[in-house]
């Protein structure tokens, strides 16, 4: 779980691709913009910083096929992995991206939501927590920390908003391969589980749902809030060190 100096400035420099990438994704986020559209802007801007979108035929152990996209487009009540569509952005909608970057054999992932035109008041509110969650989990990624720490203080922060983390969902080790151990779960007991060491590269990724913390799996193989609730979810890869914790997808 230790990443060499050499792998990590790999992972770092993917990192800032996908920053990069991420940024300019958001400047055309708008109503009548096609989930594939997006997708293939991604692939593109990726591409042309020379890398390549890690999630492009990703197949992971259990799943029937390879997944399609660079993109996971995960519209509203689907918390996670949504295939992209030809689906039109529609103003209310909350759209949640995420995606991973290669640069020479190592890997980034991130994710973001975004509300599209004119959002409600709530779902602007589980945005903010959401990703203030990602913030207050950041904190904890010291040395000497836990794993336990992690989902503790994302957790307590959710649940002190009136959320719910998502349950079955969680971050993960990254950087050599995109899902690499230890699982990263958003929710724990503090000194618990693994001691967080220098050169740990974890992707912390909160996904909290606005109703009860219940999902189901779809038929294109996303997950979905079983409620049908709104659902946020923000993910950034993250180097443990001596001292502060670096983002590398910032």
């Amino acid at each position: 779980m230790i990443k060499t100096q050499e792998q990590i400035k790999k992972i770092r420099i993917a990192g800032k691709i996908l920053a990069n990438v991420a940024s300019q994704i958001k400047e055309v986020i708008a109503v009548g913009v096609s989930l594939k559209e997006l997708d293939k802007l991604t692939k593109r801007l990726i591409e042309k910083a020379g890398a390549e979108p890690t999630f492009l035929g990703y197949h992971p152990y259990g799943a029937e096929n390879p997944f399609p996209a660079s993109i996971c487009a995960s519209l509203n009540s689907v918390v996670v992995h949504g295939v992209p569509t030809d689906y039109r952005l529609r103003s209310g909608d909350i759209l949640k991206l995420d995606f991973g970057v290669t640069y020479q054999d190592y890997i980034a992932d991130a994710a973001f939501t975004v509300g599209v035109g004119k959002i409600s008041e709530p779902a602007q509110r589980l945005m903010e927590v959401t990703q203030h969650a990602l913030q207050v989990g950041i904190k904890e990624c010291r040395s000497g920390k836990t794993l336990g720490d992690i989902g503790w203080a994302i957790n307590h922060y959710v649940a002190k908003h009136g959320f719910s983390v998502v349950k079955g969902l969680s971050g993960h080790g990254v950087g050599i391969e995109l899902h690499e151990d230890p699982p990263v779960f958003n929710e724990g007991q503090k000194n618990t589980g693994l001691k967080l060491k220098p050169g740990m590269v974890l992707a912390l990724e909160p996904m909290v749902s606005a109703g009860d913390p219940y999902i189901l799996q779809l038929p294109d193989g996303s997950y979905a809030t079983r409620d049908k609730s709104l659902a946020a979810h923000f993910e950034h890869t993250v180097l443990i060190t001596t001292k502060d914790p670096e983002v590398l997808t910032k």
